[in-house]
């Protein structure tokens, strides 16, 4: 994905308005990140990426939650052109990488994930699949407080999962069901639903807990290719009881065995209640289980951060296979 650039977009109502030339990335006042589209060489690319960048603007105008990055408008012409509210505390990848060698502390890691459970619980009660959470696509306040979801590129209505390509969003962190029991060939379709965002959460809930990247010492596709044939796991043997129960749960290779995210949130609230009131660092409402939904009037979600090179990626992941869909460049 491309940096942003520096530039001011006005637009009324979250309409598809002109980008006029500034000097600024600044909206009333407000610092906001841009993620351009690029509309690509073929017809076949333009006509692909024209219809992805419409979808992706009209499931973040209707979707609004406290855990998903606040959409604020858009334009087509002269380029395509998503804005969104500018989260400073960066990626998760980034923060975690920061952290290392130590580890959140447990409670921390816990109200991470609740802002993650409550951001899909919104999206999937929509009959929106994200279909590439991972920790790049998870962005923190600057206070590092709060998580909130970005990146809607990847996200499809569930209604249209039968249409949807397979082998979608990056390896590591996707659901064994993406694959066939044989090799996938190039474009085939296959059927799958919202369970699959699940198995990714259960991922990055085991990476929040160890701080390790997970199927450490393995490409991308290697572990993929683990997790689907061999039903490999990353270990959860030294978590906490009814922790390493949630993840490896979120993570069974049956979808329909697991839990979806209310029930999540609720497993997760139990468990800290159990271990005693949250740290300071925790915010109070972690103690609350309402999804609470913003005004339509106010749409949203987001899909990007000021600077790409904040994903907090190792040159050595840089490196890793990945496989997504059509790319965004």
């Amino acid at each position: 994905m491309p940096k942003s650039t520096r530039e001011t977009v006005d637009f009324v109502n979250g309409s598809l308005l002109s980008l006029p030339p500034r000097s600024e990335n600044r909206y009333k006042n407000q610092t906001v990140a841009i993620k351009i589209v690029h509309r690509g060489e073929t017809p076949e690319e333009i006509a692909k990426r024209d219809s992805r960048f419409l979808r992706e603007v009209e499931m973040l105008s209707r979707v609004q939650h406290k855990n998903l990055v606040k959409f604020i408008g858009a334009c087509k012409e002269p380029v395509m052109v998503i804005v969104t509210e500018l989260l400073q505390g960066g990626t998760l990848r980034k923060y975690l990488l920061n952290l290392r060698p130590a580890c959140l502390e447990t409670r921390v890691a816990i109200g991470f994930a609740l802002d993650i459970a409550r951001g899909m619980e919104c999206l999937h009660s929509h009959g929106i699949i994200h279909r590439d959470l991972k920790p790049e696509n998870l962005l923190l306040t600057a206070d590092h407080k709060t998580v909130k979801l970005a990146d809607f590129g990847l996200a499809r209505e569930e209604s249209l999962t039968e249409m949807m390509t397979a082998e979608t969003g990056t390896y590591r962190w996707m659901a064994p069901e993406l694959y066939s029991t044989v090799t996938l060939r190039l474009g085939e379709k296959k059927h799958y639903n919202h369970k699959v965002d699940a198995y990714s959460f259960a991922i990055v809930l085991w990476e929040l807990l160890h701080n390790k990247l997970p199927f450490e010492g393995m490409s991308n596709l290697q572990a993929a290719y683990a997790a689907a044939f061999k039903n490999v796991r990353p270990s959860a043997e030294n978590l906490p009881e009814e922790l390493g129960d949630i993840v490896t749960s979120c993570w069974n290779e049956d979808p329909n065995a697991r839990p979806n995210f209310t029930q999540i949130i609720q497993l997760l609230l139990s468990y800290l209640s159990k271990v005693g009131s949250p740290v300071r660092s925790i915010p109070h409402r972690l103690l609350a289980s309402k999804n609470a939904l913003l005004p339509p009037d106010s749409p949203g979600t987001s899909s990007l951060m000021a600077k790409v090179d904040e994903c907090g990626e190792t040159p050595k992941a840089k490196t890793e296979d990945k496989r997504k869909g059509p790319e965004i460049k």
